[in-house]
């Protein structure tokens, strides 16, 4: 995710970069302002604030507390196999609290494993529940772009681009040029 958001600001400081070619070559006032609108989207705040975020949220808080009351039964369960061994580990014979204790390390291995799983799992359904509502708010986003003239729209913490308008998009020219340049270079 790391390496994603540097290739995100990587590609903002170009946009940046050739938003500021443009703007050399244009003459500065209104055309030019207008030909090159960018906007931004704060997801976390959308995430806060919407309904379907808050919704999103407090289905993921549901759920983290029921894996939570899990993990404090496991807790709870290896606290008292502990205090057991502590009163009454030296009364047994050796094989009894050898058996007791090997009860307690893979009692105790289970749960550990059991909230690592808990950790991955909400993090997977947050992940899920992120796409949910950006899946929904990506119409709304195109929308809003295309109303108010904006070419790009980026997500303000990753620099993802959310919208592009088509009249900013320079793919097949820059595919033009790699191709005519890479044609220069075999015929040398």
């Amino acid at each position: 995710m790391r390496g994603a958001s540097v290739r995100g600001v990587a590609a903002l400081a170009a946009l940046v970069a050739s938003v500021g070619v443009a703007w050399a070559q244009a003459p500065p006032g209104p055309a030019a302002a207008a030909a090159t609108r960018v906007g931004f989207i704060d997801v976390q705040r959308v995430l806060a604030r919407s309904a379907a975020g808050v919704a999103a949220r407090e289905q993921l808080e549901r759920e983290r507390a029921t894996m939570q009351r899990e993990m404090d039964g496991r807790r709870q369960e290896l606290e008292r196999l502990r205090d057991e061994l502590e009163k009454k580990g030296p009364l047994m014979t050796a094989d009894a609290r050898r058996e007791k204790q090997d009860v307690f390390e893979r009692k105790r291995r289970d749960a550990a494993r059991l909230a690592d799983d808990f950790q991955k799992e909400l993090e997977k359904k947050e992940q899920q529940l992120l796409q949910t509502v950006l899946q929904s708010l990506s119409g709304i986003i195109a929308r809003v772009g295309k109303e108010r003239g904006y070419h790009i729209i980026v997500e303000k913490r990753g620099a993802m681009v959310l919208y592009a308008s088509a009249d900013a998009d320079l793919t097949d020219e820059v595919i033009r040029a790699y191709d005519q340049q890479a044609g220069t270079k075999g015929k040398k």
